[in-house]
């Protein structure tokens, strides 16, 4: 295979995961708090073949994900532990069986022992990082906007803990909302929670499936390309065979 099929296979390649990410977009657009992914391209440039004055290749390559920090809009639910972040990069924080994650999907409940959970039963952590757990009898919860959560029976039960990372371009994902820090965070005094709503995914559907068929397209071109290469080459050979018969 020449050099034009091998650079349009890696360009393939790089389309067939550009697909994957976006399929992973869609199929979350109404998960609460997903933030969408993009892929970005980069050149390899492999060695100038001999003699050594001649350009090297620039394959495509895959340069990994990046996520749309974009927040996404607000959605009124009146469950009152259905919870909104106002504050840019601003995180819950919950207690997984692998350790401490953020996640920005405020949709709690409260587990069978009173404390607040979210869709996975992990705990919501407060301020001290310890889970946040009601009594059977406080009713009429309330939650402000710094996170203090009290009830009409017992007051003051605790301040949910919301933190900022350093660096959130260092954070990895580890389920659709569930992120790692990867480094220091901060705590945030003013994370501005709205009690009662939810913030939904910033995935807009008809522009992810508009960049599907913008790569379904470009990775169907390829596909030709490599194929009619293909022929061409086989081509040459059978008729460099005929002659020499």
């Amino acid at each position: 295979m020449q050099l034009a099929s091998l650079v349009a296979a890696s360009r393939l390649m790089a389309e067939q995961d550009a697909m994957a990410v976006i399929a992973n977009n869609i199929a979350n657009a109404e998960t609460p708090a997903y933030r969408a992914e993009r892929t970005q391209f980069t050149d390899w440039l492999a060695p100038p073949p001999a003699p050594a004055s001649e350009a090297g290749i620039a394959f495509v390559a895959d340069g990994g994900t990046w996520r749309d920090r974009t927040s996404g809009a607000f959605r009124k639910t009146g469950n009152p532990f259905d919870l909104a972040i106002g504050a840019k990069d601003a995180w819950f924080t919950v207690q997984t069986a692998q350790g401490v994650r953020l996640t920005r999907a405020g949709s709690f409940s409260l587990s069978a022992d009173g404390t607040i959970v979210d869709r996975n039963g992990d705990p919501l952590l407060d301020i001290n990082g310890r889970p946040i757990t009601l009594s059977t009898n406080d009713t009429g919860i309330s939650i402000a906007g710094d996170g203090t959560v009290t009830s009409i029976e017992n007051g003051v039960i605790g301040q949910i803990g919301l933190v900022r990372p350093g660096n959130p371009s260092l954070m990895t994902a580890t389920g659709a909302t569930l992120f790692t820090a990867n480094g220091a965070t901060t705590p945030v005094a003013n994370p501005q929670l709205v009690q009662g709503v939810l913030e939904d995914s910033n995935v807009a559907p008809i522009l992810e499936v508009t960049r599907m068929i913008e790569a379904e397209r470009e990775f169907g071109f390829l596909v030709q390309f490599v194929q009619a290469e293909s022929d061409r080459q086989q081509n040459a050979i059978t008729k460099l065979t005929t002659t020499s018969a």
